[in-house]
C-alpha cells in the first residue's frame, strides 16, 4: 500500500511540474481599464471573464485530469483489493462531476451577462 500511495504522490508532483509553468506563464492584465481609460460594465464582464478562463482552463482541467489519472491507477494497481478500487472510483466519478461543473458554470456566467446587456 505504501508503494502505491508513492507512486500516485509521484505522479502527482509530477503532473504539478509539469502543469505550473503553464499557469504561472506571464498574461496581459487582469483588469482591462482604469489608468488610461475609465472603466464600464464591458470591463468587469471581461475581467470576469478572464477569471473564469484561469480558473476552469488553466486550473480545474489539469487537476481534473490528474485525478482521473489517480484514479485510473488506483483501479488498475487495486488487484482485487475491493477498497482501493472503491476508492478509485469515487475519484473517477468526482473528477468527472467536478469538471462538468466547472464547464457548465458558463452557462451561470452567460445568463448574468446576458440579463446586464452584455453578450460574452
Amino acid at each position: 500500500m505504501k508503494k502505491i500511495l508513492l507512486a500516485v504522490n509521484s505522479l502527482f508532483f509530477t503532473a504539478i511540474v509539469l502543469i505550473l509553468p503553464s499557469v504561472v506563464s506571464a498574461q496581459s492584465g487582469l483588469v482591462p481599464c482604469g489608468q488610461t481609460t475609465p472603466c464600464t460594465i464591458g470591463d468587469f464582464f471581461t475581467m470576469l471573464n478572464k477569471i473564469y478562463k484561469f480558473i476552469v482552463i488553466d486550473i480545474a482541467g489539469p487537476l481534473a485530469i490528474v485525478a482521473l489519472t489517480v484514479g485510473g491507477i488506483m483501479m488498475m494497481v487495486s488487484a482485487g483489493n475491493a477498497n482501493l478500487m472503491s476508492i478509485g472510483k469515487k475519484t473517477v466519478y468526482s473528477a468527472i462531476i467536478g469538471l462538468a461543473l466547472a464547464f457548465c458554470s458558463y452557462a451561470i456566467i452567460s445568463f448574468v451577462a446576458k440579463a446586464v446587456g452584455y453578450s460574452i
